[in-house]
C-alpha cells in the first residue's frame, strides 16, 4: 500500500521567491490607468451583447476606446524616452 503525502512542504517553500519585486509592482501600478480604461471599454461593449446598440450606446463605446487610446498614449509618452536606445528622441 503507497502512502499519500501533501506536497505543500515542497509549494510553500518558494512563497517568499514568488512575490513580485517593487519594479513589477511600479509598472502595474504605471499600467493600471490603461486597465481600467480597457475595462470602461469591455463594459461598453458588454452593455451591447443583448441588444442593438442605440445611438448612445454607440457614443458610450466610442468615448471608451478615446479614454483607452489616450491612456495607451500617455504610458507609452510616459515610458518611451527610457526604452528608446542611444538617447535618441
Amino acid at each position: 500500500m503507497k502512502h499519500i503525502v501533501t506536497v505543500q512542504d515542497a509549494v510553500t517553500a518558494f512563497a517568499g521567491f514568488m512575490e513580485p519585486t517593487a519594479a513589477e509592482l511600479d509598472a502595474i501600478e504605471r499600467e493600471m490607468p490603461v486597465v481600467l480604461a480597457d475595462v470602461d471599454l469591455l463594459d461598453a461593449y458588454i452593455v451591447t451583447l443583448d441588444r442593438t446598440p442605440t445611438e448612445l450606446d454607440a457614443r458610450r463605446i466610442r468615448r471608451a476606446r478615446r479614454r483607452a487610446l489616450a491612456a495607451r498614449v500617455a504610458l507609452l509618452n510616459r515610458t518611451a524616452p527610457a526604452s528608446l536606445p542611444g538617447g535618441a528622441a
